[in-house]
């Protein structure tokens, strides 16, 4: 692919495709909403040929969206946005409850959301001590197998516990939970119980407790306290754990937002247009729920 005029005058590498379509979608920026192909080469100073070839990729992946001559940004790029945005104020409120979490019981604390069939961490609050965990700020694990993934799961749409059941519950450990009908069990009792518990399920000597961040309806998140030697202490921890995720809770929505009928989400989740299945993820929470 020819080297653009700037990159020749200036003796620079040709630019990948990855910064090509980084250019494009800058071009975007301004204040205007819809582009031409034209004005994009003319922001972007890529040329024309390679310019249109990115913006019918990007088309094709949802990230633009085309109308007539004129480009403009699509669903899945605002999504994104939106869902990293939000992901910013959830940690931003946890934050300090997380902080708290883990002076109180001296153990590892992370704050997680679901992605399909597995949890991610948003926060990772601990120390030196607990370096026997295997988690990492933006790390993923299954959710089966954690009890923050359990926490979410329970309070989640039931065709979301058949997806992550369908994806297989692989044994991690010799106490991982792999028989559907044991699985769907305890979720049940994590329902009863408001917590939910991991003893050695992902990893060795690995003990957590986590409970959900929920109002009324499905869960959002998960806040959970792991360490390596905390078996003996996770019915002691349960309590302190619940009060931070409920703490987190009405930092972002203060007291009483957990009162709101849950019927409200029910019948936008059935509205005409809407996917189904992005109800079962936390995009769905953060287009029907966050800011009503």
């Amino acid at each position: 692919m020819p080297l653009t005029t700037h990159a020749v005058e200036a003796g620079c590498p040709p630019l990948s495709l990855l910064e090509k379509a980084a250019k494009v979608l800058s071009a975007f920026q301004g204040a205007q909403p819809r582009l031409t192909l034209t004005e994009v080469v003319q922001r972007s100073g890529l040329p024309r040929s390679s310019a249109h070839r990115i913006l019918d990729q990007l088309v094709q992946l949802r990230w633009l969206e085309r109308e007539g001559r004129d480009y403009r940004l699509g669903m899945s790029m605002l999504e994104l946005g939106a869902l990293a945005s939000h992901h910013n104020r959830l940690r931003r409120a946890a934050l300090p409850h997380l902080h708290a979490l883990h002076e109180t019981t001296g153990h590892l604390v992370h704050l997680t959301v679901l992605d399909g069939a597995e949890v991610v961490y948003l926060e990772r609050i601990g120390g030196s001590d607990d370096s026997g965990v295997p988690s990492r700020v933006g790390g993923r694990q299954p959710a089966y197998c954690t009890a923050a993934g359990k926490a979410i799961l329970a309070f989640s749409d039931g065709a979301l516990v058949e997806q992550v059941i369908g994806h297989g519950l692989r044994p991690r450990t010799l106490r991982t939970v792999t028989r559907p009908e044991s699985f769907r069990g305890e979720l049940a009792t994590v329902r009863e119980r408001g917590v939910a518990f991991d003893y050695e399920e992902g990893y060795r000597g690995v003990f957590c407790v986590a409970a959900p961040l929920r109002g009324a309806g499905r869960a959002v998140a998960a806040i959970s306290v792991c360490g390596n030697g905390a078996h003996r202490e996770l019915e002691r921890i349960a309590p302190a754990v619940q009060n931070c995720a409920r703490a987190v809770w009405q930092a972002m929505f203060g007291p009483g937002r957990h009162t709101r009928k849950p019927a409200q989400t029910a019948e936008m989740a059935s509205a005409p247009g809407v996917p189904q299945p992005a109800m079962d993820n936390m995009m769905a929470w953060l287009r029907f729920s966050d800011w009503m």
